[in-house]
């Protein structure tokens, strides 16, 4: 694997940390909590978090090859509660962490085919893993900060991965199934 997909890969590990970070502290939240009107581009917790959700879902079944394309959204909220939307996120998370795990040498110079409703965009694959975690980070910090309107604290969100694992980092990475070699292939 290039230092350049190792980068790739250790960016999907991360938001797949910081979706679960978020998701765990949101299912602290009571179902009026989640729903209740915010201040932010989506009016609640539980529309900013779908979608992150389908937007993830559209951009990971494109890199995987497939023709999801907009029926991605045709519910712009397919999961009601914190409990439904937890499973399913860290699903899509798994599955953009196998994608980057798959990154060759040629991997991020691939094109990927983006079902559009009317048209085919063609992307570069490392084009389209920036546009996704630009696009988590962006909408997750939204979240982050609607959650500190509520009773839960906000997680930190802009941990990094180092040498050696802190106590609570190895507790949620076990929860992961992961170490922190996962991430960095032993090194």
């Amino acid at each position: 694997m290039t230092d350049a997909a190792l980068a790739f890969r250790a960016m999907a590990y991360n938001n797949a940390w910081a979706n679960h970070r978020l998701l765990t502290a949101c299912a602290r939240l009571t179902q009026a909590e989640f729903e209740a009107t915010r201040t932010s581009f989506f009016p609640s917790l539980r529309a900013t978090l779908n979608h992150i959700l389908t937007v993830d879902h559209f951009y990971i079944d494109a890199m995987e090859g497939g023709r999801l394309g907009p029926a991605a959204w045709a519910d712009p909220e397919p999961c009601k509660t914190i409990a439904e939307l937890h499973p399913r996120q860290a699903g899509l998370d798994r599955r953009l962490v196998a994608v980057a795990e798959a990154l060759g040498a040629d991997g991020l110079s691939r094109v990927v085919e983006i079902h559009r409703a009317t048209r085919i965009q063609r992307e570069r694959m490392d084009r389209l893993l920036l546009h996704l975690f630009q696009h988590q980070v962006h909408h997750r910090g939204q979240a982050h900060a609607m959650l500190a309107g509520t009773s839960v604290r906000p997680p930190q969100l802009d941990e990094f991965f180092s040498v050696g694992e802190a106590p609570l980092r190895a507790a949620e990475f076990a929860e992961l199934g992961w170490t922190e070699a996962t991430i960095w292939g032993g090194t």
